[in-house]
Formats: structure tokens, C-alpha cells, sequence
């Protein structure tokens, strides 16, 4: 029998007259948790199985020149559009592990042991959280770099200098290889960032690898299902990676866009940290053109975690759809 509209609202009135708390105050059975849980995320590509591994987050406040060729307000309405608080930025890392079933591979190191004290655990997490997952920085087999910014190499020493993945062959592009270590192109660094960049990255891999490298190129398989792919502009080698498995496909954009409530929605504008912004932006429409054509699946360094959906049309620019979470892999 459905309930009359007067006996409806006499019991909303009775219930707003007695008290919300009649009986004597109950008290917390546990300690109110400080933490999240390890921050890891499993999901398959056909027989490979992709590990989104959280390095955490940073949040800083926003600059005038973050975005190079918007106004600071404008930086903010899109902040806003995307229930993001105004004035700062967070962003996130996801370094991956993939298990080709044969291979143990990692994508990519975070931020590395002097980030995490450096902001009291706040990024730096990704070796905490893999082997939460379940692996063995003694059992990787390869490391595959993207590019050669602090956030994604980092990670490749451990807080003494030493190797933090022993037992794996280190891939790097070529390009970016070459980039980097030429003492020309350190000679002409720009900036007081770019010269911190030349001096880590010699810091990582002449004095911590001994230059023990293998550089790959473009346009071919890095590791079992993974295909090298040139997505330059955020740095002269910057590297994406379509993974495959069967008629499946993730497309590892690593840095062709930063956070995509700024980035993807507004395509067009130009990140700080890229070093060809023009010919990253031309990158950034080519790769993301493709994934709507494509349907094809994405996973972003600096997506919010677990850091992969689907990209559509949005007006002039595009939006991140993201991929439901799922119980089972």
C-alpha cells in the first residue's frame, strides 16, 4: 500500500522533532587510519598482465607559467570545471610492471629515494608499492625508459647509488640517449633546470649504471608485446609504447599529455616542462586523434591513478573517460 502524502509528511516531521542521537555516544572500535592501502592496480591486455604501480603524488602551487600560453585564471576555470581546488596542482606517477607470462618488465622507475625524503613519502612510493604487489626488484628482467626526466629515472638507484634493479637489462631510446649524454648539448642547456636535468642524469647512469644501457630504436619491439613508438617534443626522444597481446591493445602514453583535466581538455597549451612545446602539442593531437579513432585504451604517467580509460571528443579538445575498476583480472 503506498504511503499518503499527509502520512509521509507527519513522519518527516516527528523524525526532525526527536533527537539524532538518543542513546548514550558511541565510541570509535579502531584508531582513525593515517594511510592509504599500497596503491597498485592489475588489469590484462589478451595473456599480458599490466601492474599500474603508484609513485605517488605532488602538490604544488600553481605557477604563472605552468601552462606557458594560458593566463593563470583560465589554468583555474579548467580546475574548477574538473572539481579540482584552485591555485594548486597534483600530480600523479604511475610507473607500470608488466608480466608477459615470460618476462618481467618495468616501465618507467618514479621519482626515486631522495624525492621520497625529500617530500616525507609523499612520491618516491614506487618501490614500497611493487613489492606490495608481489615482485622482486631482483626478479625484473627489463627496464624500458620513456625519457630521461628526474620523475621517471630516478627510481633506477637505490638511496646509495647502487643499481635498484639488479638483475635487469636497462632499455633507453636511442635518441634520447644520445641527447642527453652529448656534452655539446649539456654545454648549451638553456636554464638552471635543464642544467639540474644533464647533471642527474649523468648522476643515474654513468656514475650509478656505468653507462650499462641498451638503447633501442624506434618502430620495433622493446620487449615481448611492446612496440616502441616516437611521441617526441616533450623531450628530443620522448617515447610511447603500444603493448599487444591477440587482437588487444593498451596504448603507454608516458608524458604526451600531464594532467588531462589541463592537457587533454585544452590540447593546445603548452607545458613548462616540454622542451618543444609546439612540436609536443602537434604529438599530442596526432596521439590522441588516434586513440579516438581507435577506441584504444590508454594508460598516463600522469593520469590519476589507477591511470587508464578511454579518450573522446570533447569540443575542441578531448576527455579522459576513465576505466571502471574492476574486481577480477
Amino acid at each position: 500500500m503506498e504511503l499518503s502524502r499527509r502520512y509521509a509528511l507527519a513522519g518527516a516531521a516527528a523524525l526532525a522533532a526527536s533527537p539524532l542521537l538518543s542513546g548514550p555516544s558511541a565510541k570509535a572500535s579502531a584508531p582513525v587510519a593515517d594511510k592509504q592501502a599500497p596503491s597498485f592496480y592489475r588489469y590484462k591486455v589478451g595473456d599480458i598482465q599490466v601492474n599500474a604501480i603508484s609513485d605517488g603524488a605532488n602538490t604544488f602551487p600553481l605557477a604563472d607559467t605552468f601552462v606557458l600560453n594560458a593566463r593563470k585564471d583560465e589554468v583555474n576555470a579548467a580546475l574548477d570545471k574538473a572539481f579540482l581546488p584552485k591555485d594548486k596542482v597534483t600530480i600523479h606517477f604511475a610507473p607500470l610492471v608488466i608480466n608477459t607470462g615470460g618476462k618481467v618488465v618495468v616501465i618507467d622507475t618514479g621519482n626515486g629515494p631522495g624525492a621520497y625524503a625529500a617530500t616525507k613519502g609523499a612520491v618516491g612510493q614506487f618501490p614500497t608499492n611493487m613489492v606490495a604487489a608481489g615482485f622482486d626488484p631482483k626478479s625484473v628482467d627489463m627496464v624500458v625508459i620513456s625519457h630521461f626526466h628526474s620523475d621517471h629515472v630516478n627510481g633506477l638507484l637505490l638511496a646509495d647509488g647502487t643499481p635498484a634493479f639488479p638483475n635487469a637489462e636497462v632499455l633507453v631510446p636511442a635518441t634520447e640517449w644520445k641527447y642527453w649524454m652529448d656534452d655539446g648539448e649539456m654545454s648549451r642547456a638553456a636554464n638552471e633546470r635543464m642544467k639540474g636535468l644533464f647533471a642527474s642524469n649523468r648522476k643515474v647512469f654513468v656514475d650509478g649504471l656505468k653507462k650499462k644501457v641498451t638503447p633501442y630504436e624506434w618502430g620495433k619491439d622493446v620487449a615481448p608485446g611492446l612496440l616502441a613508438v616516437e611521441s617526441i617534443g616533450h623531450t628530443p626522444g620522448h617515447t610511447s609504447y603500444v603493448l599487444s597481446s591477440g587482437s588487444d591493445k593498451l596504448f603507454i602514453q608516458s608524458d604526451v599529455t600531464n594532467h588531462p583535466a589541463l592537457f587533454a581538455t585544452h590540447p593546445g597549451w603548452h607545458l613548462m616542462y616540454d622542451q618543444d612545446p609546439a612540436q609536443a602539442e602537434i604529438t599530442r593531437r596526432k596521439v590522441y586523434d588516434m586513440l579516438v579513432a581507435d577506441r584504444m585504451r590508454v594508460q598516463g604517467f600522469h593520469y590519476p591513478f589507477p591511470a587508464n580509460g578511454y579518450v573522446e571528443r570533447d569540443g575542441s579538445g578531448y576527455r579522459l573517460v576513465p576505466a571502471p575498476w574492476s574486481p577480477s583480472i
